[in-house]
């Protein structure tokens, strides 16, 4: 396990464009995407991330020159994984359940034995299904070893990882990634990679799509600049690792772009004869394979296009806030969203974070107002105290999911608080928070395992149980003077008047349905 701080990488920025790398110079062909001999004799392939004829704007494909193709491994075979923990397909069929209710998780435990990243994934809740490429799926993590002489390729959708504790180390075909907690990283279907603790363990959320990839949200009235700049977005550089796993320490032989040379490279790259020594697992339809070889996966020396995985650092998300009164929907906070096939649709996922910023807004409740959404709502916490939440049950490391038109909301203590004599100044959300949340619009079924586990906060609920009436019929509004009748009537009066009968037919309303609601409960 890696323990240390890692040396800076290189990146390069953008989003959506058109990238290239190369480990060794001239490895990268000029003027062809497969030639009959590739530089260095390495092969050519291509990753397709959309369909062949998909239109211009949205296609994307990478080509990648490696020392030895995808194809040369052994066959693969089912995984002995626990099905409990790891889901793709959310039908009314499925194990996975339905519910109203709020739900709220304490911070999941990290792991007692050594358990990885993969092993350690269990998934919370999710729609539709891999295997028809609809819908998405809701994991968290928590890992206390390195991904060694093994690596993970999601052919059910993309990984957006957000991790919360510990720093992580993306191994990819594409290059090396480090992702530290307060940013996320996107790995899209098909990429193969490996997570390397810098940390003694490791915990995050991870945001599975099975269908589309992310984009960044239309500005609209914005204008041009804000939320997540493209330009912030990092992607890697091209890295290898040119030869067989070593047998007995189960790392690999780096090649030239870890200081080796040309010549090594090429007699590492030839292997051992019968040596198989790396495990390739692939996660189709919820299910994990394993597959052997006697290579690294991460033998690509140069590649280009614009399909391969990259990370962004929240603290560069530029907020836009209201500025006068009221508080803002939470969608102006969308650093990703994940389009639907259908222009003008729904989005099938949004990633929201909720970052440190001023609170300006005069005469107005400022923490997040009461709610009901037509789409669902499952929230993180990054680090910190969330500003809606004051009751100690919504934790780092810890989770709540609002499904369609759930009632959720700030608890007594936020309301309290924010009502009673709060202060009309400029106040900051300051860098000790951060929160984040997937919103979907399709309505997650949640696993046995999610419902069962014990950091199920089951007494979430009381957190508003304190929330009494204030309501007061005889406590007009400041400022506002009540119409008077004049002798001689007229339209003013005459409203009046009806709005006072109005009232006292009310005020006989109500008191009849106490005395109703009063002999239920004696009955």
């Amino acid at each position: 396990m890696a323990t240390g701080p890692a040396p800076p990488l290189q990146y390069q920025p953008g989003f959506g464009n058109e990238f290239c790398s190369e480990a060794l110079p001239g490895a990268l062909p000029r003027t062809q995407n497969s030639p009959a001999q590739c530089p260095y004799g390495l092969y050519a392939e291509q990753l397709s991330g959309t369909h062949f004829t998909a239109p211009r704007s949205s296609n994307r494909r990478s080509w990648l020159y490696r020392i030895r193709p995808s194809v040369t491994h052994q066959p693969f075979h089912p995984v002995d994984f626990p099905q409990q923990a790891l889901s793709a397909h959310f039908s009314a069929a499925s194990s996975a359940l339905l519910t109203p209710n709020q739900l709220r998780w304490r911070p999941f435990p990290l792991p007692a034995e050594p358990v990885d990243w993969v092993r350690g994934l269990l998934t919370l809740c999710g729609s539709g299904s891999a295997c028809s490429k609809e819908g998405f799926a809701i994991h968290v993590y928590t890992a206390n070893r390195s991904m060694r002489s093994a690596a993970l390729a999601n052919a059910d959708g993309d990984f957006l990882i957000v991790p919360q504790l510990g720093a992580l180390r993306l191994k990819t075909e594409f290059g090396l990634l480090d992702v530290a907690p307060g940013e996320v990283a996107v790995v899209p279907r098909g990429v193969r990679f490996a997570v390397e603790l810098h940390a003694e363990a490791a915990r995050g959320y991870v945001l599975e799509t099975f269908q589309g990839h992310f984009a960044l949200p239309e500005l609209g009235p914005i204008g041009a600049n804000g939320l997540a700049n493209p330009r912030d977005f990092l992607h890697p550089v091209a890295w290898y690792e040119g030869g067989p796993a070593a047998a007995a320490g189960g790392g690999a032989a780096e090649g030239p772009a870890a200081g080796g040379t040309a010549a090594a490279a090429a007699a590492a790259a030839a292997g051992a004869p019968g040596e198989v020594c790396y495990r390739v697992l692939h996660k189709l339809g919820g299910q994990l394979f394993e597959a052997q070889q006697a290579f690294s996966p991460f033998n690509v020396v140069a590649w280009h296009g614009n399909y391969l995985p990259y990370k962004y650092d929240l603290a560069r998300f530029c907020p836009v806030n209201s500025v006068a009164f009221d508080h803002p929907d939470p969608s102006i906070f969308t650093v990703l969203t994940v389009p639907s096939y259908t222009p003008g649709a729904p989005p099938t996922a949004d990633f929201v974070v909720f970052p440190p910023r001023w609170l300006v807004a005069e005469h107005t409740f400022r923490p997040p107002y009461y709610h009901r959404n037509t789409a669902s709502e499952f929230m993180g916490l990054i680090r910190g105290q969330y500003e809606a939440k004051q009751d100690g049950g919504f934790l780092p490391g810890g989770a709540s999911l609002h499904t369609c038109m759930t009632p959720h909301g700030p608890d007594t203590a936020t309301f309290e608080r924010a009502t009673q004599g709060a202060e009309e100044g400029p106040a900051r959300l300051g860098e000790e928070t951060l929160a984040f949340m997937f919103e979907t619009n399709a309505v997650p079924r949640v696993t046995p395992a999610a419902l069962s586990c014990p950091c199920v906060d089951r007494d979430y609920y009381k957190c508003w149980e304190g929330l009494r009436s204030h309501f007061d019929p005889t406590a007009l509004p400041p400022g506002f003077e009540p119409r008077t009748g004049k002798k001689g009537g007229g339209e003013g009066s005459e409203a009046a008047h009806a709005n006072g009968a109005g009232a006292e037919n009310n005020g006989g309303v109500a008191a009849a349905s106490k005395a109703a609601a009063g002999a239920v409960l004696e009955a």
